[in-house]
């Protein structure tokens, strides 16, 4: 039994042709070897009602109806699940994850979701579309940093304990300061490395000591167990360092000279908070309460590295977790 196979271009004009001849389909199908049903349902789907059938038209026909474009394309409600996601903060591969855990079984992957964005972006020549994505960027590609050298007197990022690396630990944060176009007020962001929590407190100006004081009263309530060290950049703001480890027995580390992504976790979180605080932004005009939910809005998006669970989540079993342990409850 011989395959079926499209009909051609050449087949077309040669259909027209012997339509225009006034020959019967059954005629037709005798002089190109093809069944009669395959000429009739070709005359019946790629005749136009104006133009009667010309090759090119149904050419033009099948190629369309052959077109099946992005997933996102031709699944409305999957599309507008996905970009309610993007408008809330979360990555491609977030919604990806997500989605498999929700459903039990891979729905779409995040390099589906790129390309869908990154095509509605080229055909409608609209930039807006690149506010869906995590950085925002016109390309796709990696951008790199630098900082300025401080290292006199501190301890070095390779004393770490290989523990910390690993993430495995909770316990371990990292800080940073969040500036702004506006000189002055900033925000002080601190990360905790196992879990990914982010919390931010606004600092009027970046003084040591005010900085050193507001780390402290962050961390203070916390178990001993999560919050055994913090690994900074070399900013002066962070020279008052040694009041963490005085009054909480923190353990303080700092990076490299112009490395500041050796602290890849709180830089991770600036980037990703810079969608709902961009430099432009005037930190004294923020409320509260924005700040508030631009931060609940991070800590609760799932991320991969913790199978998809939130920061949220994994620091309420830790939270818990310590004082549910001997002799942490109240005597």
């Amino acid at each position: 039994m011989s395959r079926y196979t499209q009909l051609s271009l050449e087949e077309r004009c040669s259909i027209a042709r012997l339509r225009e001849a006034g020959q019967s389909i059954r005629q037709i199908a005798a002089t190109l070897d093809r069944q009669p049903s395959t000429i009739a349902r070709e005359l019946k789907r790629n005749t136009g009602n104006r133009i009667g059938y010309q090759p090119a038209y149904a050419q033009a026909q099948t190629s369309a109806r052959r077109w099946t474009g992005s997933r996102l394309e031709r699944d409305e409600d999957l599309r507008d699940a996905v970009l309610a996601r993007l408008s809330a903060g979360w990555s491609p591969e977030q919604i990806a994850g997500r989605f498999e855990r929700e459903e039990g079984r891979k729905v779409i992957s995040h390099e589906t979701i790129y390309r869908f964005v990154y095509a509605q972006l080229k055909r409608t020549n609209d930039t807006k579309w690149r506010l869906y994505l995590p950085r925002a960027k016109i390309k796709r590609g990696w951008r790199t940093k630098g900082g300025w050298p401080r290292t006199h007197g501190k301890c070095s990022i390779h004393e770490r304990p290989p523990d910390i690396a690993s993430r495995q630990i909770p316990g371990h944060w990292e800080a940073d300061c969040m500036l702004f176009r506006t000189p002055g007020p900033a925000f002080l962001i601190a990360h905790e490395r196992h879990s990914r929590i982010t919390l931010a407190i606004p600092q009027p100006r970046l003084k040591a000591q005010t900085v050193a004081e507001c780390l402290t009263r962050l961390l203070e309530p916390l178990a001993p167990e999560l919050r055994q060290s913090i690994t900074f950049d070399n900013g002066g703001e962070f020279y008052r360092h040694h009041l963490l480890a005085s009054q909480l027995g923190i353990h303080t580390y700092f990076c490299d000279p112009r490395a500041p992504w050796q602290k890849g976790g709180v830089e991770n979180a600036i980037g990703r908070l810079r969608r709902a605080l961009p430099t432009k932004t005037n930190p004294t005009e923020l409320l509260p309460q924005q700040l508030d939910a631009i931060l609940a809005n991070y800590n609760n998006t799932p991320r991969k590295c913790l199978g998809f669970k939130t920061p949220a989540e994994t620091f309420n079993l830790l939270h818990f977790g310590c004082e549910s342990t001997p002799g942490s409850s109240p005597g």
